[in-house]
């Protein structure tokens, strides 16, 4: 079909009709159909004729797909142009995007209705707060206009975040609710990255992945979706939709990343996730926040991924940052760009924090300000902590003392100077994963540059080399900038964007006791293939140790690059320095906030009622077993091997690989009824994975006790109704050896031991979601309230369910 003999009348038609059935707006096409014009031409005669019948807001819809339409698919739009031919896949496109964005104005219409949300001057008796604290109260339902460590709260969401293998999980769960809709269809932003390759697409698995999130795109009319291999998920979110104050979750331990242009991201488990696309809410209790401060200058081409290490290096990991949001701040900051705030915020999760934030500045500011696309700048709110805001701890670090780091396998806090390692013979170098930002490439190829323009080139030894740019935007600049031909010299294969190697379960695998050095973030057992061996370094690093395939220190290449080449091919992401803007307008939370409308007249009940649980219950309040003991920092790599994810669609088909290469025999020990798992610190550390509860619950494990848990751990456990909690007891501890018999008593909350007896603390929320068998039952029970039952907020809604024994649903 070309612009020629399109039928013009046909499609004004189709749109004409889209417009009435979703907007109830009449469109006056007398003047727009007396010739034959193309699609980008056709969609701005309706833009212009809707503004001037005073239909503002579906006029700017038709003039977003026009420039959706005209955008290169390497910047996420369709490519066509006016003098090119038009087919009938981008007709189908183009009308499918009207309809998407005009039910994305019904779902704006649909969210509660609120006062402002922001005011310029705090209540001079108001408490004093951090960032985090501000941007909780801003989005808490039925706030205060302030909130508390350990205040548990129901907060309103931004946006939804989760990759196309976690989308699996999320789809389950999401079927067995009964499909119920989502919450706003222009705020899911669904990347394909972690599996999907294009050398292995029609594997039946991973096609089955990319058929669930096609079918996700076009049932919930989403219209941020990119497809597969466009970005890593938290690559594009960031550079181009995460904002200042927002608050979002994803079902990935890294969406963290966004957190260095001033929002909360959090991660969280799929499950969680989905009750938060679904309702557009979820709940937290407010974490205690610590503060690190940076000051100094780093040297030159010190960038985020060594701050970081350093970070580490200093602070350990699970430690300070555990179970705590992580505020980054000080006057360092002006020496950290957007994308070396990129690197430090999203390795925060290997740091054991619950999140990282950047105290928002006019660096961040200047970045939000250069997006191309209006509505993703005009939603921003910057927040400042308040003096006297309360941090659990603060610590300085001091930008001039980082310097070239290496992480050695198998910790990411076992960080030496790259100096001590030097030499270390490497079997694969690889420059990529979501911690890697723009600027990091870029240095990369300009080390490698100077390398080739002094005579070395890479060895001709067979070995792995392979850069994997964040996004198709970034490969597009680096095609463009000649910096992906210099890759290319240099021995490196360039990848299309995804996990790679970091994740070691797609395309891209290291082999059984290879040695390489990765850009990426995380370097556990079995990570980036069974049985390899990952170090960490910046990509600066893994670019200088790539010629000789030993590692080599950056440094001399990096003091050889000039300045102006340097600058000339930096991006936006790369700004930082005294800029010549002014500081953002800083505001603080509205004292009332949230004017809750009242849909329960609206909402539909679920037909089923819900079985009498009370002899069940009985059951539950006594667990009897044997303890199995484990030890610190147990991560979900292990709880879950990654190369089984996919394959395991049930408990017991991911329990099968419970622990299978850490500890063998826990499986089978677990089946002859050693079923309580006593453990040491950061129990579930590491990725975000639900699957490594599953697996628990899969080798028949009725109870976790740790010292403490990871933060998204903890939280899926009682999502998927599997019992834990922690013990700070060292007596516990010394009393429960391994093989001890041990009985928990949940209605008295008791534990005994042998002889010994001892108390546990379980909060009212986990012990409803472990008695419903896990959000998803919970769900079903309480439907649209089940956030006001699970943080008690709604004394009246909880007596109307169990008293009617039925649950509302939602109503979409």
């Amino acid at each position: 079909m070309t612009a020629g003999n399109l039928n013009t009348n046909d499609l004004l038609t189709k749109w004409s009709d889209l417009l009435f059935k979703s907007r109830a707006v009449k469109l006056d096409a007398v003047d727009i159909a007396s010739k034959q014009v193309h699609p980008l031409i056709l969609l701005d005669n309706v833009g212009q004729v809707l503004l001037k019948q005073g239909a503002s807001r579906e006029s700017q819809v038709f003039s977003q797909i026009s420039e959706i339409a005209s955008t290169s698919p390497n910047y996420g739009g369709l490519g066509l142009n006016t003098d090119a031919q038009v087919t009938e896949d981008d007709v189908h496109e183009i009308s499918f995007l009207i309809s998407a964005w005009l039910e994305a104005l019904n779902s704006d219409d649909r969210k509660k209705s609120t006062q402002a949300s922001t005011q310029k001057l705090a209540p001079k008796d108001r408490p004093p707060m951090n960032v985090t604290e501000k941007i909780f109260a801003m989005h808490a339902i039925d706030s205060k206009g302030y909130v508390r460590t350990g205040d548990t709260i129901r907060v309103s969401l931004d946006w939804i975040m989760a990759s196309e293998a976690s989308w699996a999980g999320m789809e389950g769960t999401y079927n067995r609710l009964g499909s119920p809709g989502i919450f706003r269809n222009d705020r899911f932003w669904l990347a394909g990255d972690h599996v999907v390759d294009p050398r292995i697409k029609g594997m039946p698995q991973v096609k089955r992945l990319i058929e669930s999130s096609e079918k996700a795109r076009k049932v919930f009319k989403m219209t941020e979706y990119q497809g597969m291999n466009y970005t890593i998920m938290h690559t594009e979110f960031f550079r181009e939709r995460a904002q200042p104050g927002m608050l979002l979750i994803g079902s990935d331990s890294h969406t963290c990343s966004s957190g260095a242009v001033g929002c909360l991201a959090i991660g969280l488990g799929a499950a969680d996730v989905t009750m938060g696309l679904i309702t557009g809410e979820t709940w937290f209790k407010v974490p205690e926040v610590v503060k690190i401060e940076f000051v100094g200058q780093p040297s030159r081409g010190i960038g985020g991924k060594d701050v970081i290490l350093y970070v580490l290096q200093q602070l350990k990991r699970n430690t300070v940052a555990s179970d705590r949001v992580v505020e980054y701040t000080g006057p360092g900051l002006s020496y950290l760009s957007p994308d070396a705030r990129f690197a430090i915020s999203n390795m925060t999760t290997e740091l054991g924090g619950v999140t990282g934030i950047f105290t928002p500045d006019h660096i961040t500011k200047a970045f939000i300000d250069g997006r191309r696309v209006a509505r993703h700048r005009n939603a921003s709110t910057y927040f400042r902590a308040d003096e006297g805001a309360v941090y659990a701890e603060s610590h300085v670090i001091d930008l001039a003392k980082v310097e070239s780091f290496v992480a050695k396998y198998p910790n990411p806090d076992d960080v030496v100077p790259v100096t001590d390692v030097l030499g270390m013979k490497l079997d694969g170098c690889f420059i990529g994963a979501c911690t890697t930002a723009e600027e990091d490439i870029i240095l990369g190829a300009l080390v490698l540059e100077q390398g080739l323009k002094s005579g070395l080139s890479p060895a001709k030894d067979g070995k792995k080399r392979k850069v994997v740019p964040g996004s198709l935007p970034i490969l597009d600049k680096l095609r463009k900038s000649g910096l992906a031909q210099i890759y290319e010299d240099a021995g490196f294969e360039i990848g299309v964007p995804g996990c790679s190697y970091c994740v070691g379960i797609s395309a891209d695998r290291a082999k059984e006791s290879e040695v390489w050095l990765s850009s990426q973030n995380r370097n556990f057992e079995n990570r980036m293939g069974q049985g390899s061996i990952g170090n960490l370094a910046s990509a600066a690093t893994v670019a200088a140790s790539s010629f000789q395939m030993t590692v080599t220190n950056p440094q001399h290449f990096i003091d050889m690059i000039p300045p102006e080449r340097w600058e000339l091919l930096n991006g936006r992401s790369s700004i930082k320095g005294k800029l010549s803007v002014k500081e953002p307008d800083w505001v603080e939370p509205a004292t009332t906030l949230l004017t809750q409308h009242d849909d329960s007249k609206d909402s539909v009940v679920i037909a089923a009622e819900i079985p009498d649980q009370s002899e069940k219950k009985g059951e539950k309040l006594t667990i009897h077993g044997k303890i199995q003991r484990l030890g610190d920092f147990v991560d979900t790599d292990a709880l879950a091997p990654a190369q089984f994810l996919v394959s395991s669609r049930t408990n017991e088909e991911i329990g099968a690989h419970c622990l299978e290469y850490t500890t063998p025999e826990f499986r089978a020990r677990a089946k002859e009824g050693f079923n309580v798992v006593v453990a040491g610190k950061a129990f579930g550390c590491g990725s975000s994975r639900e699957q490594a509860v599953s697996a628990l619950l899969g080798c028949g494990v009725k109870c976790v006790i740790a010292e403490s848990f990871a933060f998204i751990y903890g939280r899926n456990q009682p999502s998927l109704g599997l019992l834990g909690f922690t013990m700070d007891d060292p007596a516990f501890f010394e009393a429960a050896v391994d093989s001890a018999e041990i009985s928990i008593d949940l209605e008295n909350n008791r534990i005994n031991v042998g002889e010994a007896e001892f108390s546990f603390q379980l909060s009212t929320m986990e012990r409803e979601l472990v008695e419903a068998g896990g959000i998803t039952p919970a769900f079903k029970k309480f439907g649209k309230q089940l956030f006001d039952m699970i943080c008690g907020s709604t004394k009246d809604a909880r007596r109307a369910v169990e008293v009617g024994g039925q649950a509302a649903g939602m109503q979409w």
